[in-house]
C-alpha cells in the first residue's frame, strides 16, 4: 500500500506486488512471458506485469472491483489531462445544489451533511463530465478512493463498513481529494517512463476463461477466494451505495455475490443447490471421499449452533468452482507452464479444510503435473476471540504444467 498505483484503494485480498514482479521477472530470464490472473481482484499481478513490461491478461467477476483494477491500469494515461478532468469538476461541482435526499440509509449513517454535500456535488459534476476517456475513469476512482477516508465511521480489518463505530478524527473532505489527486498524478508522472505492453483486462468467469484463447499463457499468478466466508460483495457495499449501483444489502445477490466464486455461506442459502449432485460431480472425484465427509461433518455441527450457516453447502460448491477453474487452466496454458495460487486453508465451525492438497489434487485431474507448497505464514495461531483453535496456514501453491 505504498507502492505507486497499488496505494490508489485498499482492497482486503491484496499480497506483495513486489513478489509479483520478482516471480515474473525470474520467469522471464527463461523466455516470453505471457501472465494471466485469472482473480484480478484490484490489478496487483497485472501492473506488476506492466512495471516489468510483459504481456498480461486478466479476469475479474466482481462488476465494481472490475471498474476500480481497470481505472487503477489507466495509470499510463495523461497526467495532464486527468489534472486538468479534476479541475473542471471542481468547477462543475460548485454550480450544483446537493441532492442527498436518495442515498439509501447507510450513506447518512456513514456522513456528517457538510461532507455528504460536497461528495454529492462532486458524484453529480463526474457524472455530468463523463467522456469514457481513461482519465475520466481515473476521476471516477478519485472520487470513490475518498469515501472512506472523509466518512465519519469506520472500517473493519477486512474493509466491511461498521456504521455504528465512529472515528475520533474526521478528514476534511476537499482536502483528502486534493491529496489523492496529487497522488494519483504524481504516480502517473512516473508511469510516463514505463514502456511496454499494456494489461487487457476483461469482466469473465475464472471458471471457464472463455475469452482467453487456449494455449496462450505460460505464466499463472493469482489469489483465488479462500473458502472461508469472506462476503467480497459486502466489502464494497458502501462504495457501491454512494455511487448509486445498489440501494442496501439486499441488492448484492443481483449485483455481486451471483457472478463469484462460492467462497461464502451468502452464496449457497438453504435450498439454493444440491448437495448430493455437487458431490457426484466427475470434476470432484479425487477428494470425492474427503469431501464428503467433512461437509458431512459441517451438516451436522451447522444445526447445534445459532446462525446455522450453510458451511456445508458453501465448500462443496467451492472446490467444485475451483475443479472448474483447473479445468479452464489447463486449457489456456501451455506446456510447459507454471501456475501459483497464493492460498489459504480453512475451518468452518472448527472442521478442517484441508485446501492446499485438495486443489492441488484438483489441478492434476485437469491435467497439470505436480504441485509443492510453500508456506508464508501461520494464521489462526493467536486465539484470543478466535470462534476456533485449528492452525491455519497461507502460503504459495505451485502447479507445473
Amino acid at each position: 500500500m505504498t507502492l505507486p498505483v497499488h496505494r490508489w484503494f485498499r482492497f482486503s485480498a491484496g499480497f506483495s506486488a513486489e513478489w509479483a514482479e520478482k516471480v515474473i521477472c525470474d520467469a522471464s530470464l527463461q523466455g516470453n512471458v505471457t501472465v494471466l490472473d485469472p482473480f484480478v481482484g484490484s490489478g496487483t499481478v497485472l501492473l506488476a506485469a506492466e512495471y516489468v513490461g510483459v504481456r498480461s491478461l486478466g479476469i475479474e467477476a466482481h462488476p465494481f472491483i472490475y471498474k476500480i483494477a481497470r481505472a487503477k491500469l489507466a495509470w499510463r494515461s495523461d497526467p495532464d489531462r486527468y489534472l486538468r478532468l479534476v479541475q473542471q469538476l471542481r468547477r462543475v461541482a460548485k454550480n450544483l445544489a446537493p441532492q442527498i435526499s436518495g442515498y439509501p440509509p447507510l450513506i447518512s449513517r456513514c456522513f456528517d451533511e457538510r461532507t455528504l454535500h460536497f461528495l454529492d456535488t462532486l458524484r453529480q459534476a463526474y457524472q455530468q463530465i463523463y467522456d469514457e476517456s481513461p482519465e475520466s475513469e481515473l476521476l471516477w476512482l478519485t472520487l470513490v478512493a475518498s469515501l472512506r477516508r472523509v466518512s465519519n465511521v469506520g472500517t473493519a480489518q477486512w474493509q466491511y463498513i461498521l456504521p455504528n463505530k465512529r472515528k475520533r478524527m474526521q478528514q476534511h473532505p476537499e482536502a483528502v481529494f486534493d491529496t489523492i489527486t496529487a497522488m494519483f498524478y504524481e504516480d502517473m508522472q512516473f508511469g510516463k517512463s514505463i514502456d511496454g505492453p499494456r494489461a487487457e483486462l476483461l469482466r469473465s468467469d475464472a471458471r471457464d476463461c472463455h475469452e482467453i484463447d487456449s494455449r496462450s499463457v505460460n505464466l499463472v499468478i493469482t489469489s483465488p477466494p479462500y473458502p472461508n466466508n469472506y462476503d467480497y460483495a459486502d466489502a464494497t457495499r458502501f462504495e457501491m451505495s454512494f455511487m448509486g449501483e445498489i440501494n442496501g444489502w439486499g441488492d448484492l445477490q443481483r449485483t455481486v455475490r451471483q457472478y463469484l466464486v462460492r467462497s461464502c455461506s451468502q452464496h449457497v442459502p438453504d435450498g439454493s443447490i444440491n448437495l448430493a449432485s455437487i458431490l457426484s460431480n466427475p470434476l470432484l472425484q479425487p477428494i470425492s471421499h474427503e469431501l464428503s465427509d467433512v461437509c458431512e461433518q459441517l451438516g451436522e455441527i451447522r444445526l447445534t449452533k445459532g446462525g446455522r450457516k450453510t458451511y456445508h453447502l458453501m465448500v462443496a460448491a467451492y472446490f467444485l468452482d475451483l475443479a472448474k477453474t483447473w479445468v479452464a487452466l489447463r486449457r489456456v496454458c501451455t506446456s510447459p507452464s507454471r501456475v501459483c495460487f497464493v492460498i489459504g486453508d480453512s475451518a468452518p465451525y472448527g472442521v478442517y479444510v484441508p485446501v492446499i492438497p485438495w486443489l492441488g489434487k484438483l489441478a492434476i485431474a485437469a491435467g497439470f503435473c505436480s504441485y509443492s507448497f510453500e508456506k508464508t505464514r501461520d494464521r489462526n495461531i493467536k486465539w484470543k476471540n478466535r470462534k476456533h483453535r485449528v492452525p491455519l496456514q497461507e502460503g504459495q501453491l505451485w502447479v507445473e504444467g
